[in-house]
């Protein structure tokens, strides 16, 4: 499936693109082979209880998505972060 990352987090990794394929049956699957790719990508993305952190949100063909999220051939995961401000 394809994966859509945000400019701020491709920034930090050399080599990474804001356009990226991966195999994965679900998004915890898919920010493992992320991290494969870019060592620490998936440690700016999950947390340790596992979860997505809370400043960053995933959206499978528009849907919001958890770990648990499956994914099937064709996805597309749009990884973005969060915007906030008052």
């Amino acid at each position: 499936m394809r994966v859509l990352l945000p400019r701020a987090l491709v920034d930090l990794f050399p080599g990474a693109a804001t356009v990226t394929e991966v195999e994965a049956v679900t998004v915890d699957a898919a920010l493992d082979a992320l991290d494969r790719r870019w060592p620490g990508m998936r440690a700016r993305l999950a947390d340790t209880r596992p979860a997505i952190r809370k400043h960053i949100n995933v959206f499978i063909d528009g849907e919001r998505a958890t770990l648990r999220t499956r994914l099937k051939p064709g996805d597309e995961v749009c990884i973005l972060t969060a915007i906030s401000g008052g």
